[in-house]
């Protein structure tokens, strides 16, 4: 059942259109001045393909000093937030610019959230305390369409201790997110399936969940039709622009859907499967879903039958038990036209590994997940669930 008492908070103000990167300049001198430096934090992909001097050059139309960072990895470490901070504070930066995927993009926004502080990003760990109250400016650049870590409040990364945790806080909301379908075109269509299945987990995770609401239904459905209409087409035809922003645009509704009300039992175990089979997040989600999805339909008809009409499920005269009940085989079916690999055979992982992917999902870092799913989960829930991510096929 929907909360009757919740909240829905503002948002990054969200600048889309094609070849938008050209007006970044006047975005940072609306921001932080004309002449501030700023730090772009890039990975080295984006810097291979040639994005990051496109972007630089947009930047310095501002007329500040431009430095960039590029130490960034998948998963990114908390090392690499301290040093993107550090070079943050070296360099004077008035604001972080991060252009690249979710990795990247919390890398820079988490950055800029502590650089003003001495402590390390580990400091801040599943928000154990509390983010310094005033950072550096943030503008997120999203080269995929899967994270909305562009919209979010929350920054994924790995502690010291080989962790997969999160730092959460108002601190962390960009101020600007800046959507640029040209910037998606070069992505490949393997990546392109994964990131999207990323969106659309978000979006049906936070309009099925404990604290799901009828203000943020109206973010979840229409970013679920969105990907529904746009990531086949994506994933077929790499430069259609619509597609490509289409899809930009339901990752960052599905960015705000999480933000406002969170993620459940696909989030809790695919970062779990993430950590043990260093499988990609939204390809891990997108399998977790897979397989709760029908279990957790049972406990709320209603809401799944909401989804299952987003996804295109004819829902017409028919009660909300027969509607749901078809939302798991939908989801099924569009994982695999758009090419998503279902098997973890290829990834070294079988039905053995089934006790260990529970046991890292009922780990304290993924309580906060398992809490927010709309049914409880139990060791032997995680363990049944966890049985028929690997045994797919």
């Amino acid at each position: 059942m929907a909360n009757d008492v919740f909240s829905f908070g503002p948002t990054t103000r969200v600048a889309f259109g094609v070849n938008r990167i050209a007006r970044l300049g006047s975005d940072l001198v609306a921001l932080v001045g004309e002449g501030a430096p700023v730090l772009l934090a890039a990975d080295p992909g984006i810097v291979r393909a040639g994005l990051a001097e496109k972007v630089e050059a947009a930047i310095a139309a501002a007329g500040g000093k431009v430095g960039l960072f590029s130490d960034v990895r998948s998963d990114p470490l908390g090392a690499q937030v301290d040093a993107a901070a550090e070079a943050a504070r070296s360099l004077g930066a008035k604001a972080v610019v991060g252009l690249g995927g979710g990795s990247t993009l919390d890398v820079a926004k988490f950055a800029a959230a502590i650089a003003t502080a001495d402590e390390p990003a580990d400091h801040y760990a599943l928000a154990v305390n509390p983010l310094p109250s005033k950072g550096l400016a943030k503008i997120c650049i999203p080269t995929t369409a899967g994270t909305g870590s562009e919209t979010t409040r929350v920054a994924i990364f790995t502690t010291d201790a080989g962790e997969k945790v999160w730092a959460w806080g108002d601190e962390l909301r960009p101020d600007l997110a800046v959507l640029d379908p040209t910037l998606t075109v070069g992505l490949p269509s393997l990546l392109t399936a994964a990131t999207g299945i990323d969106a659309l987990v978000h979006a049906i995770e936070a309009a099925t969940i404990r604290r799901a609401n009828m203000m943020n239904d109206a973010v979840c459905l229409q970013a679920i039709r969105l990907v529904v209409r746009h990531l086949p087409r994506a994933v077929e035809a790499p430069d259609d622009l619509e597609a490509r922003g289409g899809m930009q645009i339901a990752a960052a509704l599905a960015g705000i859907a999480i933000d406002n009300s969170g993620t459940g039992i696909a989030h809790a175990m695919g970062h779990a499967l993430g950590a043990i089979g260093h499988v990609h997040h939204g390809r891990a989600v997108g399998l977790c879903l897979r397989a709760a999805l029908d279990w957790n339909a049972a406990a709320d008809p209603a809401r799944h039958a909401l989804v299952a009409e987003a996804m295109g499920v004819p829902a017409a005269g028919r009660s909300a038990e027969a509607v749901a009940g078809d939302l798991a085989p939908a989801f099924d079916a569009f994982l695999r036209r758009v090419g998503l690999p279902i098997s973890l055979k290829g990834d070294g992982l079988t039905e053995a590994d089934a006790p260990r992917l529970a046991s890292v999902t009922m780990a304290p870092e993924n309580k906060a997940m398992r809490d927010a799913n709309i049914r409880e989960i139990r060791p032997d829930d995680a363990e049944r669930i966890a049985a028929k991510v690997l045994t797919a096929t």
